[in-house]
């Protein structure tokens, strides 16, 4: 099965695919790459930032495209930058936010259905 074709027509919803697979680019074509990246995300480029940071790997690339996400009050979209990081420490954080306010409403749907 084609795993792109799970995204077909989802294009708006700023979903990616992670792959094992590494593009070919060698460690000067990266770093080259990464400090791209950093200047673009410091100009306020993000969604540019992160591509070439998923592109590469960069794992403290992408953990800053997830702080900038979180501060911008997007979460889940955060949640996946730390997670392909990884940056389990700041992904632990959002991931109990999460499961607290689904046991609230859980509990909240236990008391509405007495």
């Amino acid at each position: 099965m084609d795993s792109r074709k799970i995204f077909d027509g989802r294009e708006g919803e700023a979903s990616f695919i992670k792959t094992v697979q590494k593009p070919g680019i060698d460690g000067g074509q990266k770093a080259a790459l990464n400090r791209k990246g950093n200047v673009l995300l410091s100009e306020g480029d993000v969604e540019a930032a992160r591509r070439i940071f998923l592109t590469t790997g960069y794992s403290d690339g992408l953990a800053r495209v997830g702080d900038h996400y979180k501060s911008q009050g997007r979460v889940l979209d955060a949640l996946r930058m730390y997670w392909v990081a990884p940056d389990k420490t700041k992904a632990e954080g959002i991931i109990k936010d999460l499961s607290g306010i689904i046991k609230n409403l859980i509990q909240e749907n236990r008391v509405e259905e007495k």
